[in-house]
């Protein structure tokens, strides 16, 4: 007791703390640990409620450590049961499972590693197929090539006499193996100048000797 009124009077009141209440509750117990124990709490919350809350608090916080002398708890001493604190009421789990639900994740983990499996087997067996199948493009820079007039729509012409190619352009650039850089004119001019390789094809150079008639497209 009296080692809490010194520091209630010596230091709190020279630190400049706020402003706070003192309550002292004792316990008239022949137990030798402690019989005092001290609650403060903020002037403006000094209610009874908060009273009643803080003392409680308090009483779990002070019967349930165990003792370094004694080596038990108070309150085993005082009653022969400890009380149960608010973490004991926590579930281990905190989601309750379905048993419908328990059942069907175990089924899923069963078929998990198979299912994994085939779709390996079918990713790999669809790469295989499409590298023995597929040819690579061969376009080297300044080879002439037609674009694809599917995705242009700012091109003037209805559509049933729109060409399917326009062209031929010549190769600036090549990025990587699946695109490449041409240079752009006429209606294609405001066209980004980078196309993937899915919509261009060779250019080839009409037989003027087969064909006399056939007009060559200015470059």
């Amino acid at each position: 007791m009296d080692t809490a009124l010194l520091i209630w009077n010596r230091v709190i009141s020279h630190t400049g703390l706020f402003e706070i209440s003192l309550v002292i509750a004792t316990q008239n117990s022949h137990q030798p640990y402690g019989p005092i124990y001290i609650c403060f709490w903020v002037q403006n919350y000094h209610s009874q409620q908060h009273i009643i809350h803080k003392q409680m608090a308090l009483e779990l916080a002070y019967k349930t450590p165990i003792h370094s002398s004694i080596g038990k708890t108070p309150a085993l001493l005082e009653k022969g049961w400890n009380p149960k604190l608010p973490v004991n009421t926590f579930k281990k789990y905190l989601v309750d499972i379905h048993p419908t639900a328990s059942s069907f994740k175990l089924l899923l983990d069963k078929v998990r590693h198979p299912s994994n499996q085939s779709m390996n087997d079918a990713f790999e067996y669809a790469k295989q197929k499409w590298d023995k199948s597929h040819k690579g493009p061969e376009f080297k820079v300044v080879d002439l090539i037609l674009v694809s007039t599917l995705n242009s729509n700012n091109i003037k012409a209805p559509m049933q006499l729109k060409y399917s190619f326009s062209g031929p352009l010549i190769i600036k650039a090549l990025h990587g193996t699946n695109s490449v850089q041409v240079e752009l004119s006429g209606e294609l001019e405001n066209k980004h100048p980078t196309f993937p390789v899915s919509l261009l094809k060779n250019y080839n150079s009409s037989d003027q000797e087969s064909f006399p008639l056939r007009n060559e497209m200015p470059l």
